[in-house]
């Protein structure tokens, strides 16, 4: 498909066709959005969309446009219509190489080997030696954050679901290293395996913890790994704001929120329904209501009473933020090793306080794909109107 940029450029991108009966307008929504973000000359999509009216609106970054793009990936596979401008094996293989030539994080391998298993394609052998390095070194574990460790079990487990073998053996060291490490008796999740920050936690960790304990319990039949996440989940239900808002940041020893912002839009409609989709398969009550309450924060059910979507361009706000803090992290530490020592609980505040961050990244798209490309049970969200539905 051809578009013309408000420079009036032609640009060149995968295209969605205008219908792709197999998916739901939620899906197409999600897909359209990212030809946005879609570089061309890379053959990867974006760090950045910026929708703040600039006149070059993506922003790259390498070593983060390849991570995203494995992810975006990983949501395809779920997909029933693929557009038919995107080469999925060609931009798989492409930006998998670069991991071993990019500054990218240990979580970034996790996500190769997820992506590879989902769509069955090989691994290229540099990207397996890097990964047989990572993985063979346990006294390197000890660096690994939250993401880091979730995302590689999560990877291996799909890999050995798949068939192969040769990474399987790691599974159950980095589980035990996950429940002797990372696991609090608040029954929330840490962020590293040592250390005092280890105890500030975000929401992303306890997704991606909860996944792979989900993931490798399931495979290896451990019921410890089923109840930690299952724990976990039902922890961060009871945390869920008034209005469906997942709080980002937690004191994991305590299991108590101490800072809702930003609340992040693909935590609502991505992250968090991939992680309750593995709490209603083992039946963790409220789950289901917890992921739609949620999701309905992002059609404007929220303390700003906007809706996060940017219909024009099939593209989403990525947070609702504190304001004076979308460029800064200062007051947010600050804040939160002062709640933290004084035993502080955090709440919401006063909506005049809060603005909206004007960026979409192509993960977040991504994630839509993958939590919502195989569910046919949720069509108050997959078929809303605000998507093209009914």
């Amino acid at each position: 498909m051809i578009i013309s940029s408000n420079l009036g450029v032609k640009l060149v991108v995968p295209t969605a066709e205008c219908k792709l009966s197999q998916n739901s307008p939620l899906v197409n929504y999600a897909l359209k959005g990212l030809e946005r973000c879609w570089l061309p000359e890379h053959r990867r999509w974006s760090h950045i969309y910026h929708l703040d009216g600039r006149s070059s609106p993506n922003e790259s970054v390498p070593n983060s446009d390849v991570f995203y793009t494995l992810n975006v990936l990983l949501g395809m596979s779920r997909v029933a219509e693929i557009p038919s401008g995107i080469d999925v094996p060609e931009i798989f293989r492409r930006n998998v190489l670069l991991l071993t030539r990019l500054p990218v994080r240990k979580y970034a391998f996790g996500m190769a080997l997820w992506t590879a298993a989902e769509l069955g394609l090989p691994i290229p052998e540099s990207v397996k030696c890097e990964l047989r390095a990572i993985l063979g070194d346990e006294s390197g574990w000890r660096s690994f954050r939250a993401q880091d460790l979730g995302m590689l079990l999560t990877g291996i487990v799909a890999q050995a679901r798949l068939g192969d073998n040769e990474w399987v053996r790691y599974a159950r060291p980095l589980y035990l290293f996950l429940k002797e490490r990372f696991h609090s008796e608040s029954g929330l999740f840490f962020d590293a395996p040592f250390a005092f920050r280890r105890r500030f936690s975000s929401f992303a960790a306890q997704t991606y913890l909860s996944i792979a304990c989900y993931q490798y319990g399931e495979f290896a039949g451990d019921a410890s790994a089923l109840v930690m996440a299952d724990t976990c989940v039902r922890n961060l239900i009871a945390l869920q704001g008034p209005q469906g808002e997942w709080p980002w940041f937690f004191d994991a020893q305590s299991g108590r929120v101490i800072d809702f912002y930003e609340v992040y839009s693909v935590h609502q409609y991505g992250m968090a329904p991939a992680l309750l989709e593995w709490a209603e398969r083992f039946g963790r009550r409220g789950s289901r209501d917890a992921l739609v309450k949620g999701f309905n924060w992002v059609f404007g059910h929220n303390q700003l009473g906007r809706a996060m979507l940017v219909p024009e361009l099939n593209l989403t706000l990525r947070s609702q933020v504190r304001k004076g803090e979308s460029t800064t992290k200062a007051p947010r530490v600050l804040r939160a090793l002062k709640n933290a020592w004084l035993g502080n609980g955090e709440r919401l505040i006063d909506g005049a306080d809060v603005e909206v961050r004007l960026e979409c990244r192509s993960y977040e798209l991504g994630w839509i794909l993958w939590s919502f490309g195989r569910r046919i049970d949720l069509q108050e969200l997959t078929h809303n109107y605000a998507f093209g539905g009914a």
